[in-house]
């Protein structure tokens, strides 16, 4: 008889499970967690979701769902070993798993922030990958392709080459984009400074009574922050400002200003960011975020066309054979690359907080700030809560707060909700949110240092975001960035004018008739 061999089928994880209850090895039943009891398609299903307890004889701790349709992150189910990370983050680094009732009412709720991709031991989640949209962009002739890199990627870039971390990579990140051939390379600094003296000026209008809106003013740079407000604390969303983040403002300014000043066609541009976030791709994608195709009567055009986290550029920049370790620095293009130091350290909690109170302080007095606000300490570190108060001439006492981690971002919002209740006056009159710890340095899309996320990285970004804000800007306000002055002059005019509110500002959307929020006892 001839012999013939044959190649076994792969068993697959929910294969193997199911072999060895079918075998009948014995266990005690428990209930897996962020799984119902009901039987699978009952009351309560999410689809990809497994949906009944059993009694398996290993530790098995369920997952978060994700949708097939989200634009932030995916997962592999041939690496997810339901080890219950995900459901970690999600539930109590960010509350947003288990803090909502089922059966889901409309979308699978989820912030897309990507905290679930840091925690995740064996990379099964992990950011929606868009390099090809890149590749193919930067391959065709007739399209010219810019690109922005934010603030807390030149400081975490290094690490997927072997870097320590923090280091700065400003200048070869700036390289290793011209290397893979973009058009332009740009500064979300840029546009950060932009962002502050359009806040600022809100801020200010709102301090002042100019401006009938109520205090405390919530930052709005953060975009899973937003989408967390959106659904958890929509009665809220009237103190959010309407100032766009710095990267949906450069992208708006790019297809218009930009466009104009080099005699480019809006449709020919392709618009990419590098960014430390996997809910950026989700927030590129918001329908209203096309003011630049409004303007020029065609709103298909959006303002930013794709999204790449910092672990994408890295996996793109070695694709390439480019050793960034070796490339020599190189400067961002005008007419959109100028920053401050007030521009860079957006990318740690506290930031932008300290770089709208130094333009606020301008604003509001005609005087630079004294050198206590370039180094407003108690603003500064890791704590996920913290406070600060100044005084500002013509105003007096100015109450501040920030927040980073959606976990603390509840302790003030539920306080502010019984304060408004019970008539109190507001605690504070600007609240600086963030949706990751530790701000943009640890973001959804940064390299995957240490698991679960380390305090100490996200230091080491934290202190060269300020090394490079107190050493390396020759500006550390942002109202002295000569480019986005210019662009006021020959543009936009003035902080919040028609056209400024038509193309950096914004709306938000009331989620919360998409899911019934769980009471927390």
């Amino acid at each position: 008889m001839e012999n013939r061999t044959t190649t076994p089928k792969p068993v697959t994880r929910r294969g193997f499970l199911k072999m060895l209850g079918g075998v009948g090895l014995a266990g005690v039943a428990a209930t897996i967690t962020g799984c119902s009891t009901d039987q699978a398609g009952g009351k309560g299903w999410l689809p990809q979701q497994y949906q009944v307890a059993s009694s398996w004889p290993v530790q098995v701790k369920g997952r978060i769902p994700i949708d097939p349709n989200n634009p932030s992150i995916t997962r592999d189910d041939q690496k997810c070993i339901l080890c219950g990370q995900c459901i970690e983050a999600c539930e109590r680094i960010q509350t947003v798993y288990g803090y909502y009732e089922t059966p889901i009412k409309d979308d699978i709720t989820c912030v897309n922030c990507g905290q679930c991709t840091l925690w995740c031991p064996t990379a099964a989640i992990t950011e929606v990958d868009d390099i090809d949209k890149v590749v193919k962009a930067l391959e065709d002739e007739n399209v010219h392709v810019v690109v922005q890199t934010a603030p807390a990627t030149r400081v975490a870039l290094g690490e997927e080459f072997g870097m320590p971390a923090g280091s700065i990579v400003e200048g070869k990140q700036v390289a290793a984009l011209k290397k893979l051939g973009f058009d332009g390379v740009f500064d979300t600094n840029f546009s950060a400074d932009l962002t502050i003296m359009e806040e600022g000026t809100e801020l200010v209008k709102r301090v002042t009574g100019e401006l009938d809106h109520p205090l405390p003013q919530f930052t709005s740079c953060s975009p899973g922050w937003v989408k967390f407000c959106e659904y958890f604390y929509p009665d809220l969303l009237g103190h959010m400002s309407s100032a766009k983040s710095p990267q949906q403002m450069l992208g708006a300014v790019v297809k218009t200003y930009y466009a104009e000043q080099k005699g480019l066609d809006p449709e020919k541009i392709v618009s990419v960011s590098i960014m430390p976030c996997t809910a950026k791709k989700y927030e590129c994608q918001r329908p209203e975020m096309n003011d630049a195709g409004h303007k020029i009567g065609k709103p298909q055009i959006r303002d930013v066309d794709i999204v790449l986290t910092t672990r994408e550029l890295a996996r793109l920049i070695k694709s390439k054979g480019i050793d960034l370790t070796k490339l020599e620095d190189a400067q961002y293009d005008s007419i959109l690359g100028e920053g401050t130091g007030a521009a860079v350290i957006f990318g740690t909690t506290g930031g932008v907080m300290e770089a709208a109170v130094r333009s606020a302080y301008f604003l509001i007095t005609k005087q630079n700030p004294p050198d206590a606000l370039l180094n407003l300490t108690p603003v500064r570190g890791l704590n996920g809560v913290k406070e600060a108060s100044l005084e500002i001439p013509g105003v007096g006492q100015v109450n501040v707060a920030i927040c980073s981690g959606l976990s603390n971002a509840r302790k003030i919002l539920d306080q502010l909700r019984v304060d408004l209740k019970q008539g109190n006056p507001p605690r504070y009159h600007f609240i600086e949110f963030m949706s990751c710890p530790g701000g943009c340095i640890g973001g959804g899309g940064q390299p995957r240092t240490s698991l679960p996320p380390s305090d100490q990285v996200r230091q080491a970004r934290l202190n060269s975001l300020y090394t490079m804000d107190a050493k390396m800007y020759k500006k550390r306000l942002s109202h002295e960035n000569s480019e986005v002055l210019q662009l006021y002059k020959n543009y936009l005019e003035q902080p919040m004018s028609h056209l400024a509110e038509e193309l950096l500002h914004t709306e938000y959307t009331d989620r919360g008739d998409t899911l019934t929020v769980k009471k927390q006892v």
